[in-house]
């Protein structure tokens, strides 16, 4: 689409995303969370809605959904009820989803994202409230019949709902990526988009540059990827600039996305809040979340990706981008700062967390949390380095590999039981560099004349006939000094 075009309209986009929790059992009755079990196992009468059957509120559901709260600047509701959300899918075993309608748990706050050129933007959240997931319609190839599974029904969910603030579709992928930092570094729901425990609605609407007014709302759903997210709300951007440049009108309606034409295309037209028929729920008592309980919450609450962020640049004398990628998780976090507590060169174990292990946890699979060189264990290898008994080139290429086989040794048992320790003894390379200098008299000429970039070759020249082991500091200086 042309750029003018496209700057004549002002977009305007707000997310639903809902985040399953990490509780062991379902938001109302014990039956198991478990992904992946056979259809159906993990249902009672009360997650089937049989007559007689009265939820009980799973106090762990309360307490994630606070420390989202907490972490996205909301203000805590003290006191609230449950309502009843009516709507007949055969999903929905009840025939309704118990949810938050008028009092939602958490209420205004934000969540900053970093836009393209760096700077920071909050994200205005409207409420992040609780309710419980459906089930699952599943459509088979070459079947006539829709099968649904029930497992997922009662799943215990948070819904974050953003204010109408967002501009484009790479806000929106900004978003959510923080979005799910947040909640695995809260250790709250796992994020996993492709496995559909963290799932995204979008809500678009186009308006004239220069107006107040909204256009019709079109919502989107079923994107299991954040690449998809920003697929589908591209596509829908300029398939409502288009549609309004020809004269037609947008219609308020609920859109699917398919992945693999990159479209969307229209599902049912958009339900208005009354069609629900809200009510509180009458089985559930009213909540009310004490002083104590919650000042309890607040103090359990971890380090956050950005308050980490900004102690690493502070305290660590980082890079934004070192701090930004070592906070991308938590693990990686709380694996730098205990290596920081062994060692006071912290780029140097920032670099070591970013290259070799990183290279190696992607080579192999692995999160660091199954990563088996202790912190510890790497800050020996630094010091190794900055005492100038080996290379970095040395330790990685080498000692990090055995490392990783005998965890248990010290990095100095392994250099010296490979004989990998540099030598800096000056008489020793004094007269390998003698050697060198009398070999090759034109390359001295050719640099005692300015040609300073023949020293490369010395050096390799000298590591070679050393194998590898002159000090490279050392030698350098003496290369220096007698080719001077």
């Amino acid at each position: 689409m042309d750029n003018a075009l496209r700057e004549k309209y002002t977009v305007v986009i707000g997310l639903e995303v809902h985040a399953q929790l990490l509780t062991q059992s379902k938001i109302y009755n014990t039956d198991s969370t478990e992904y992946g079990n056979l259809p159906n196992t993990n249902v009672s009468a009360i997650t089937l809605g049989h007559p007689g059957t009265l939820p009980i509120l799973n106090k762990k559901v309360v307490e994630y959904a606070i420390k989202m709260g907490l972490a996205c600047n909301c203000n805590i509701t003290r006191e609230m009820i449950f309502d009843r959300k009516n709507y007949f899918y055969p999903d929905l075993p009840k025939g309704y989803q118990i949810t938050q309608d008028r009092t939602p748990i958490c209420v205004g706050g934000n969540v900053a994202i970093n836009l393209k050129d760096g700077t920071e933007r909050n994200i205005a959240l409207n409420r992040i409230h609780i309710e419980e997931d459906a089930g699952k319609s599943i459509h088979l190839d070459q079947e006539e019949d829709t099968l649904v599974d029930y497992n997922r029904a009662g799943v215990p969910l948070i819904e974050i709902v953003t204010e109408p603030v967002l501009k484009d579709s790479y806000e929106a992928h900004a978003f959510l990526t923080e979005v799910r930092r947040l909640v695995r570094y809260l250790e709250i729901c796992d994020g996993n988009m492709e496995e559909g425990s963290m799932r995204c609605d979008t809500n678009i609407s186009i308006m004239p540059v220069g107006t107040t007014e909204f256009g019709p709302k079109v919502e989107v759903k079923n994107m299991n990827s954040m690449r998809n997210v920003q697929r589908a709300i591209d596509f829908e951007i300029e398939r409502q600039i288009m549609a309004v440049e020809s004269g037609e009108i947008i219609e308020s309606e609920t859109r699917d996305f398919d992945a693999s034409t990159g479209t969307t295309s229209g599902m049912r037209t958009k339900e208005a809040l009354n069609d629900y028929r809200y009510f509180p729920d009458p089985d559930l008592s009213p909540l009310q979340i004490s002083k104590e309980w919650l000042q309890e919450i607040e103090s359990s609450m971890p380090g956050l990706p950005r308050e980490l962020s900004l102690k690493f640049i502070n305290e660590y004398g980082l890079t934004a981008y070192d701090a930004r990628v070592l906070t991308d998780d938590r693990e990686t976090a709380v694996y730098f700062e205990e290596i920081c507590l062994h060692t006071h060169n912290y780029k140097a174990a920032s670099n070591w967390v970013m290259g070799p292990v990183k290279s190696h946890l992607n080579e192999n699979g692995l999160s660091i949390g199954n990563f088996k060189l202790s912190a510890k264990r790497l800050s020996e290898l630094i010091a190794l380095i900055d005492a100038g008994k080996v290379s970095f080139s040395v330790a990685s290429q080498h000692l990090f590999p055995e490392l990783l086989i005998s965890p248990d040794k010290t990095p100095l048992e392994i250099a010296e039981a490979l004989n990998l320790i540099q030598d800096s003894d000056g008489d020793k390379l004094g007269e390998i560099i003698d050697a060198i200098v009398s070999e090759f008299p034109e390359k001295v000429k050719q640099y005692q004349r300015g040609q300073k970039g023949i020293l490369s070759m010395f050096m390799g020249e000298l590591m070679k006939r050393s194998k590898g082991k002159a000090d490279p500091k050392v030698a350098n200086e003496l290369l220096r000094s007698r080719l001077g």
